[in-house]
């Protein structure tokens, strides 16, 4: 996809990354050290964490669309670099938002004469661990993506001191 109404698509689909794959992040991390948590968000979680995935690949192909359309420069091709790694980050939170539902699911259903099975404390603190790792991981990684795709589009383009006479000096 090139363009949404005369606009870049990435321009838009940029946001939705932005957004969701923190939003993820939070969701996983939380629902991995709390699994009630993540039993009362149930199928949202994996479904949270498949919109981002899926969301990653658009925003890249907008991108590279937009790369062939602009002055390229160093801080284009350091931004665009840099988003080529986010797609194993979302493919961990995916993965991840999977296995935490399933586990909590499996824990919920499962129910002995001694009460629901609980998986073992050390397989919990593994998954809880590998979720904060890679929850902050993303989250840094489209950080660092926006970051340095904010410093390609602006740079040099606007000015420090007001061009216009609307008096915010």
């Amino acid at each position: 996809m090139s363009l949404v109404d005369g606009l870049p698509a990435h321009v838009l689909f940029v946001h939705f990354v932005v957004v969701l794959v923190p939003l993820t992040a939070l969701a996983l991390a939380v629902g991995a050290i709390w699994p009630g948590v993540a039993r009362r968000m149930g199928v949202v979680l994996p479904l949270l964490a498949l919109v981002t995935l899926v969301s990653v690949p658009l925003t890249a192909e907008s991108g590279e669309w937009l790369e062939r359309h602009v002055a390229g420069g160093e801080l284009v091709r350091r931004h665009a670099g840099l988003a080529d790694g986010l797609l194993p980050w979302a493919g961990g939170l995916f993965v991840l938002a999977a296995v935490v539902w399933w586990t909590a699911r499996s824990a919920a259903g499962a129910g002995t004469a001694r009460g629901p099975r609980r998986y073992a404390a050390p397989v919990r603190v593994a998954l809880a661990v590998l979720s904060l790792v890679v929850s902050v991981g993303a989250v840094v990684d489209v950080y660092r993506i926006g970051d340095s795709g904010a410093k390609a589009a602006w740079h040099d383009g606007f000015s420090r001191t007001a061009s216009g006479g609307d008096g915010d000096d």
